[in-house]
């Protein structure tokens, strides 16, 4: 019996409990998380500390050190999103076509190390924009680049998880990037800490570290998962990937709830700056700022495992928008240290929520890879801010356009939940039909087998 045989044999047999191939199932697993997870969540930590450095760096005197007014620094801040939100659409696009996205992801990691790096030694307005504008190119390929390519690894019950662990990369770089600008790790290079780590992944079917048992293993999981092969048809095209997503009306829908959202949860550039609205020093301020997102990547990773124990995907999501959202209320009734020190808790756990999303988008528009691919691009790829210094240090005016934010992105949300769970019921008609309509007495036993529970979307 062929390894794909004996692997759908395993998967639709009834009353199993443990068998050699689900063993060897598990053990696949745990290589792919001892090989994958730690060198992703590293090189993430160091990614968001390169980006977000100069939102701490405010604190110590980078406005008055480099000369800037209160616009030029919101426009250095905002010019790397110029680069980084449209480059990553394409990078997703030729990621789902090339062959070695090792080489690909690793030569991305390098040149933003390079151009970090050089941030650190500009002297002036225009040294620092120029920075900000490249750093933007080759970040864009990391996050959703890596996303894609986890979901080419795992089923959709393990992608959450999975998910989690890597965005902690970010929620614990907020809190390490803190204690960077604190001096406490003041003789770092963050950028060229960066540029000396290769990034090592690549797709199922051409992985040098797995055996070929191991691969084609890795394969017909994801086959079984969705019911298809996860392979892109012969005849399509880099274009009609893009395409496909655009027509589906889930990649719209996506699209507005994660450009919503990423609006509600915008605070995260000027976390450092809200923590300074508690009254303390410049050093305690940024020590202040580690525990809330400490305290959020150990919600993240619970909430993701609940997640796919559960298979459900909006309340796991939409439930940290609505603590962010009670934190905005609490933030806008004082301006008392306790009860503003506790908001912020409640606003980093909006990030929990976030990092589902790519995984929600995936378990949604799962075939072909390159139109998943495009979606998580598209969907990654749109936000803003609303941070005005001048609404300082209260910010109620931040927090009431966020707030809302939060509310359409919940509506967005629910609306996604409702399609996704009538083509659940359609899927689910369909097949009843097949098995209990004219002619079923003719199907064989392996006919029925592979009717019996089809594919079905997560919400």
């Amino acid at each position: 019996m062929s390894i794909e045989e004996k692997k759908k044999s395993e998967s639709f047999t009834e009353n199993v409990v443990t068998t050699p191939g689900m063993a060897g199932e598990r053990a696949l697993v745990r290589k792919l998380d001892c090989r994958l997870m730690p060198t992703a969540v590293f090189i993430y930590i160091l990614n968001y500390i390169d980006r977000v450095a100069v939102t701490a760096a405010r604190l110590q005197g980078l406005e008055q050190d480099l000369g800037l007014t209160a616009v030029q620094y919101e426009t250095i801040l905002a010019i790397l999103y110029v680069t980084y939100c449209p480059a990553q659409v394409p990078s997703n696009m030729i990621l789902s076509y090339i062959s070695r996205p090792s080489l690909y992801i690793g030569a991305c990691v390098v040149a933003w190390g390079l151009t970090s790096a050089m941030t650190g030694v500009t002297t002036n307005y225009m040294g620092i924009m120029v920075c900000r504008v490249f750093i933007g190119l080759p970040e864009a390929a990391f996050y959703p680049g890596l996303m894609y390519l986890l979901s080419r690894w795992y089923t959709k019950k393990e992608l959450a998880v999975r998910a989690a662990w890597f965005y902690c990369g970010l929620l614990i770089s907020n809190a390490f990037g803190s204690l960077v600008a604190a001096g406490i790790l003041a003789k770092m290079q963050g950028g060229a800490i960066t540029m000396f780590f290769g990034f090592l992944t690549m797709c199922p079917h051409n992985t040098r570290w797995l055996n070929a048992a191991e691969r084609r293993l890795a394969q017909v999981r994801l086959a079984e998962d969705a019911g298809e092969a996860d392979k892109d048809p012969d005849n399509l095209t880099i274009f009609d990937g893009f395409i496909l997503a655009i027509k589906d009306p889930k990649t719209i829908i996506f699209m507005f709830m994660g450009c919503s959202q990423l609006l509600g949860l915008s605070y995260i550039n000027f976390f450092p700056t809200l923590t300074g609205t508690l009254g303390f020093g410049t050093t305690v301020t940024l020590l202040m700022s580690a525990p809330p997102w400490i305290f959020a990547s150990i919600c993240c990773v619970l909430s993701a495992w609940h997640a796919d124990r559960t298979g459900e995907r909006f309340f796991h999501i939409a439930g940290w928008w609505w603590a962010v959202i009670i934190g905005y209320i609490i933030s806008l009734c004082t301006m008392a240290t306790g009860g503003r020190y506790f908001s912020l808790f409640l606003m980093a756990t909006g990030y929990c929520g976030f990092a589902l999303t790519l995984a929600w988008v995936s378990n949604a528009i799962p075939r072909p890879p390159a139109k998943r691919s495009v979606a998580m691009g598209l969907v990654n790829g749109m936000g803003s801010f609303v941070w005005n210094a001048s609404w300082g240090p209260e910010y109620h005016q931040s927090m009431i356009i966020a707030l809302c934010s939060l509310c359409l992105s919940t509506a967005l949300g629910l609306l996604m939940r409702y399609i996704l769970i009538r083509e659940n019921k359609h899927m689910d008609m369909v097949e009843k039909e097949l098995l209990e309509g004219p002619g079923r007495e003719r199907i064989t036993f392996e006919e029925a087998v592979k009717r019996r529970k089809g594919f079905r979307y997560l919400y």
